[in-house]
């Protein structure tokens, strides 16, 4: 039996100064944390330097800035073409302007139609106050109908939901505060116009209000789970140590090392955000674990007599080893999330990595050192534990035969099933159905269409080149072949707006609904009518300052990664055939989301890979046997197969959190195994059989086991419990995996041990057996 370091043995033989220590130091981190700030904007998943990032803020500084609260108008009459209805768009659409930041508000009701009276070009609002009769409603139903930029995107094609869109100048940097405040109050006015007009329904959507949506599901996250998990926790301690004191002291490990976790995050100017706001509830589950190890063990030696101080050296001497090595391994799993593409992916991985060793330090110094100083009174020996684990281990050895191959078919199958994953990342979606962003955009996706949008800039690097009428052809291509595709409900295009005024400027003569002849014609018509414009209601959101630059705005399905990103490649090669010397750029946050899920997932493929080495090296080192690093190899990747094929089978869609859960899993599920591996060569050196070692190693950690995967399982499974879908998916995956892993241990492992040793120990007898 190995000796305890000098370090331990003092915490235990001076408790006291120990706790002392641990108090101060808890006391000098832990206030780093208020330090910590959280942001909700969708701009925390993209590093600065993310190509389609880029792309976007160049755009935006280029153009009107594009994030946006749209209200959705939806009356109980079967169309919007209703005087009571009306009037809310109209004076919806005033109180709009009121929106902090706001730079732009557009309805059917300040639309700026056009049309021809006498020599003049006439542009007038489609809506005033007042103008809410039939002929006059009759009038805007027509010209809705036969203008293409606002059908279908003001108004839905069908007439039953309106649109008042209001264009936000966020600032730099974190804009948590400003998107708190924008949706606060356009909260306030869709309660307000709700309660004036009872028979019409108000949705919000928009960017702001899904960066929104992203603060409000990680602050209804930590409301809930963390209490919740703190609850869980407490009455699974309570049952499986059938001891308040340890429950107790173990609560003091967990909050400690949420403590100080979070106050070094704070200390080193991390942020929270919707993934990180995860990481007390993950240090909880793994800090258990650990405790929970010494804890059983300790009280397994006292019932064989031993006095507690005794008890509690001998539970660190056989728990040490594989406490360490299994927190190193974890904290190894999880600082391969830094090879993710997303950055707050990365500080999940760090804050967690530092978590799981303060875990492990915490639960083999201070923990034995509170019971030590702690009364405690350890019950009796409960035989029926040890014996059902005893017959577990004699049953697994009998059947081995039959095992193996049945794993092997279960192994085969769920590879099967696994190739059924297939990436799909959309934002709009990662949010509950019980979220009312989520409901939100259910409705504009029910009848305006997707909420997402690709932005397509055509740089003619020409100054006053949007004008140039072979310019403008391609870009009115591009306008009708992104209205051919089936995936795309709207366009947004100023070669419609062009042709309908030269349209206007020659009689309303639908003959003339075209491109102008030459540049000089369209750069008239387009000075004549920016001069009509009001403020706020400019060209700038679709041309540049220079006129160099054109935006297309096409708003599509809510298409999964592969589909957005295949959309995309599409649209550049249909352009770049038509029009070889044109720049074309695209962009928008949904491409910026479907971009990162396939370069997250390649990423952590590389992390994967280096975390499987450095997790078997260091298990060969530990366990001094290269056979059984190489064994603990297997049965740590067959319960990651698992997982994904019944994820398979009953999902499918893999998203940036799930692309990220193999590496994190892996040093989670190298705890069963471990354990599992260190107490059947710790019998095999006694000189104990195959059988024998393993029905040893059944009876003295397999309830550790199986107590460690329950609180593992508890532990994420109330991720599953968030109306987050990132962090519920990946709740769910892990707890498949984490008993997976566990089934594999107890059943695989050890039917593959009879299998693998037995030729030896015919052969060569014991001790050749276990010499590697």
């Amino acid at each position: 039996m190995q000796k305890l370091p000098g370090w331990m043995k003092w915490c235990l033989h001076s408790p006291k100064f120990a706790i002392l220590l641990f108090i101060a130091l808890c006391a000098v981190t832990a206030t780093g944390a208020s330090q910590l700030y959280f942001r909700g904007d969708y701009k925390v998943f993209f590093e600065p330097d993310n190509p389609q990032r880029k792309a976007f803020e160049d755009m935006q500084n280029i153009f009107n800035k594009s994030e946006n609260v749209s209200f959705l108008v939806v009356p109980a009459a079967p169309t919007v073409y209703q005087s009571d209805t009306f009037r809310l768009i109209h004076e919806l659409t005033e109180d709009a302007w009121q929106l902090p930041l706001s730079t732009r508000v557009e309805s059917i009701s300040n639309y700026q139609h056009t049309y021809a009276e006498a020599d003049d070009l006439v542009v007038t609002d489609l809506i005033t106050s007042g103008q809410y009769g039939r002929p006059h409603i009759q009038w805007v139903r027509e010209v809705v109908q036969s203008t293409p930029e606002i059908d279908g995107r003001l108004v839905s094609r069908n007439g039953e939901v309106a649109v008042i869109n209001a264009t936000i100048q966020l600032p730099d940097g974190d804009q948590t505060k400003e998107v708190i405040e924008i949706a606060d109050y356009a909260r306030q006015l869709q309660d307000k116009y709700q309660q004036q007009f009872p028979d019409h329904a108000i949705y919000l959507t928009g960017m702001v209000i899904m960066n929104d949506a992203f603060a409000v599901a990680a602050q209804d996250d930590a409301q809930t789970l963390i209490p919740a998990m703190f609850v869980v926790i407490t009455i699974m301690i309570a049952l499986l140590t059938r001891s308040i004191v340890a429950a107790l002291a173990t609560l003091v490990i967990v909050a400690s090392c949420i403590a100080v976790t979070m106050g070094l995050a704070g200390w080193a100017g991390l942020f929270l955000s919707t993934a990180t706001v995860n990481v007390p509830t993950m240090v909880m589950t793994l800090a258990v674990a650990d405790c929970i190890h010494v804890i059983v063990s300790f009280r397994q030696f006292a019932r064989q007599g031993m006095a507690k101080h005794e008890a509690l050296a001998e539970s660190l001497k056989v728990n040490t080893k594989p406490i360490v090595i299994t927190s190193v391994t974890t904290a190894i799993g999880f600082l391969m999330l830094n090879f993710s593409a997303v950055p707050i992916l990365a500080d999940l991985g760090n804050m967690t990595a530092v978590g799981v060793m303060l875990a492990c330090l915490f639960s083999l110094t201070v923990l034995p050192a509170m019971l030590n100083l702690a009364p405690l009174r350890v019950p009796g020996a409960p035989k029926h534990n040890a014996s059902r684990y005893h017959k577990a281990g004699e049953w697994v050895c009998q059947r081995h035969r039959r095992i193996l191959p049945v794993s092997l078919l279960v192994v085969a199958v769920s590879l099967v099933f696994s190739a059924n994953n297939e990436l799909n990342d959309i934002a709009v979606k990662y949010f509950g159905e019980s979220s009312t962003f989520r409901q939100a955009v259910n409705v504009q996706e029910d009848t305006m269409g997707g909420m997402s949008n690709i932005d397509f800039v055509i740089y003619t690097d020409q100054e006053y080149g949007v004008n140039d009428p072979t310019v403008l052809h391609q870009v009115d291509e591009l306008t009708n072949w992104l209205n051919q595709q089936p995936e795309v409900h709207h366009v947004t295009s100023f070669s419609d707006t062009i042709k309908r005024l030269n349209m206007n400027m020659n009689n309303d003569d639908p003959d003339y609904y075209r491109i102008p002849e030459n540049k000089e014609i369209a750069s008239q018509y387009l000075l004549l009518y920016e001069m009509s414009l009001p403020y706020g209601l400019d060209l700038n959101n679709q041309i540049d300052i220079n006129k160099s630059a054109v935006r297309i705005v096409a708003v599509l399905d809510n298409l999964g990664s592969n589909e957005f990103t295949a959309f995309e490649s599409r649209a550049r090669t249909w352009f770049a055939g038509v029009a070889p010397d044109l720049r074309m750029e695209a962009a928008s946050p949904p491409l910026m989301f479907a971009h990162i899920g396939a370069r997250n997932m390649q990423s952590m493929v590389w992390g994967t890979i280096l975390a499987l080495v450095l997790i078997s090296g260091l298990i060969i080192i530990a366990l001094r046997s290269w056979r059984l690093g190489l064994v603990s190899l297997l049965t740590n990747l067959i319960p990651a197969g698992i997982g994904f094929g019944v994820w398979g089978m009953f999902s499918g869609q893999i998203n940036m959190a799930l692309s990220v859960v193999l590496s994190m899993t892996m040093g989670i599920i190298v705890d069963d195994t471990v354990h599992f591996l260190a107490k059947y060569q710790l019998a095999r050196h006694q000189g104990q059989s195959v059988r024998d070692a393993i029905i040893y190693t059944f009876t003295t950690v397999g309830q550790a086991l199986v107590t460690t995967t329950l609180v593992l399982a508890a532990g994420f499974g109330i991720l599953t419990l968030s109306s987050f879908r990132l962090n519920s998916d990946m709740g769910a995956l892990t707890v498949i995996i984490i008993v997976a892993a566990l089934v594999v241990d107890l059943l695989f492992l050890p039917a593959f041990l009879m299998w693998l040793d037995k030729d030896k120990s015919q052969s060569r007898g014991t001790q050749n057996e276990i010499r590697e």
